[in-house]
C-alpha cells in the first residue's frame, strides 16, 4: 500500500499554495470592490446634493413656494364668509397663522443648508414624495406614479432605437471589417460625421416630409386620437407613431456606430495571433467567432450597457418635437414648471442606475477578458 508522504514542516505542498493564492485574490477582488463602492457612492451624493442646489435655485425656489402658500391662504381668507366681518389688519394677521402652519408643516422654516441635507436624505432613500403642479393621467401628484406613467412610452422608444442601432452597427462594422477599402466602406467612413447632429435635427426633417408633404405618417404623438378600441388596432397606432422618432434617432447615431465597430474589429483583425490562426487553417468565422469579437466584448458590453442607461432619461428635445409622453417630455415640463421634485427624482434614479452599470461593468470585465486584472495584483503587474 503506498502511504502519500506529508509535507515536511516549513515546505509549503502545491495544494496549499494554491488555496492561498485563491484566497489572496478573492481578498483583493473584495478590497478593490469596497474602495469602488465607496467612490461611486461619493459621487453620487455628490451629483444629487448639486442637483438639488441647481434646482433649489440655492433656496430661491422654496422662497417662491412660501410666497405661493401666502397668496393661496389669502385668497381663501378674503373669500371665506365666516372671515368677512373681519378687518384688514386681523385678516392679514390670520392669513400669516394659517400659513405658518402650513410652512412648518413643510419644514420651510428651516435655513435651506439644512432643508437641502433632508431633501438629499430624502433622495438617496429614494423618498420621492410628491410633484409640486405636474400631475399623472390618473390625477396623482406622488412623482414615482408620475415617474412610472412615463417610464413606457420612453423605454418603448429608445429600447426599439438602441436595438436596431446596436443589431446594424455590430453587423455592419464586421462586415465592413472584412472589405476594408471597399466602396460601402469608404461611404461609412464619409457619412460618419453626419451622426454629429443630435436625432431631433433629423426628425424636424423627417416630419416636413413624410408628414407634412407626403402625409403617409403621423406628425407627432404615441397613438391616435381617440385611441383604436380593439388592441391590434392600437398596436399597429402606436408602432405608426413609433416608426419617425425611432427612425429619428437611428439617422443620428448609426453611421458613427458603424464606423466605431468596424474600427475594432480592423484593430484586432490585424493583431499577430489572427494572422497565426490564418496561417494554422481556421475558417473565416472561426477566427471572428474566437479572435476578434471575443476581444471585443468589453466594448460591445460598454456601448449596450450604456444605451441601456440612457433609456431612463429620454430623450428630451426629440420627445418634444414628437409629443412622446416619455420621461424626456415630463422632464422639459418639469423644467418650465420649476417642480423640483420631479427633476430631482429623474436626476436620482438616473445616478444610481449609471453607478450600478460602472460598477457591474469591471465585474464583468474580469469575467469575459482574462487580461483585466484588480486591485494589487494590477498594480504588481
Amino acid at each position: 500500500m503506498a502511504i502519500s508522504e506529508a509535507p515536511r514542516p516549513g515546505v509549503e505542498s502545491p495544494a496549499m499554495g494554491r488555496t492561498r493564492s485563491d484566497v489572496s485574490g478573492f481578498v483583493r477582488v473584495l478590497q478593490y470592490s469596497a474602495v469602488k463602492l465607496v467612490s461611486i457612492a461619493v459621487a453620487v451624493v455628490i451629483a444629487v446634493y448639486l442637483t438639488i442646489l441647481v434646482a433649489n435655485m440655492g433656496g430661491y425656489v422654496d422662497q417662491m413656494r412660501i410666497a405661493t402658500i401666502k397668496e393661496n391662504v389669502g385668497m381663501w381668507v378674503y373669500q371665506a364668509e365666516e372671515f368677512r366681518h373681519l378687518s384688514g389688519a386681523e385678516k392679514r394677521e390670520l392669513i400669516d397663522q394659517f400659513a405658518q402652519v402650513q410652512i412648518q408643516a413643510l419644514r420651510l422654516d428651516q435655513p435651506f443648508p439644512i432643508r437641502s441635507l433632508r431633501y438629499l436624505w430624502n433622495g438617496l432613500t429614494l423618498n420621492l414624495g410628491y410633484a409640486e403642479g405636474i400631475t399623472s393621467d390618473s390625477g396623482s401628484r406622488q412623482v414615482q406614479h408620475i415617474l412610472l406613467e412615463r417610464l413606457g412610452p420612453t423605454l418603448l422608444l429608445q429600447a426599439s432605437a438602441s436595438i436596431l442601432v446596436f443589431v446594424t452597427a455590430l453587423f455592419m462594422g464586421l462586415a465592413l471589417s472584412r472589405g476594408y477599402g471597399s466602396f460601402l466602406d469608404r461611404l461609412v467612413v464619409a457619412l460618419a460625421p453626419t451622426s454629429s447632429a443630435p436625432a431631433w435635427f433629423y426628425g424636424v426633417f423627417l416630419i416636413l416630409i413624410f408628414a407634412a408633404l407626403l402625409g403617409w405618417l403621423p406628425f407627432g404623438g404615441m397613438v391616435d386620437a381617440p385611441p383604436p378600441p380593439n388592441k391590434f388596432q392600437y398596436f399597429l397606432s402606436v408602432l405608426k407613431h413609433l416608426i419617425l422618432p425611432v427612425a429619428a434617432v437611428f439617422t443620428s447615431t448609426i453611421f458613427a456606430s458603424i464606423f466605431s465597430q468596424r474600427t475594432f474589429f480592423l484593430i484586432y483583425s490585424s493583431e499577430d495571433y489572427v494572422e497565426m490562426a490564418k496561417a494554422k487553417g481556421l475558417s473565416d468565422r472561426a477566427i471572428e467567432r474566437r479572435y476578434i469579437l471575443r476581444p471585443t466584448l468589453p466594448t460591445i458590453i460598454t456601448s449596450i450597457a450604456l444605451s441601456f442607461i440612457t433609456l431612463w432619461v429620454g430623450n428630451v428635445t426629440l420627445e418634444q418635437i414628437f409629443n412622446w409622453p416619455g420621461l424626456g417630455q415630463l422632464f422639459w415640463l418639469a423644467s418650465r414648471a420649476v417642480d423640483t421634485p420631479v427633476i430631482v427624482a429623474n436626476t436620482i434614479i438616473y445616478a444610481y442606475l449609471l453607478a450600478i452599470t460602472v460598477f457591474l461593468l469591471d465585474i464583468v470585465y474580469a469575467i469575459v477578458d482574462p487580461r483585466v486584472k484588480v486591485g494589487a495584483e494590477a498594480q504588481s503587474n
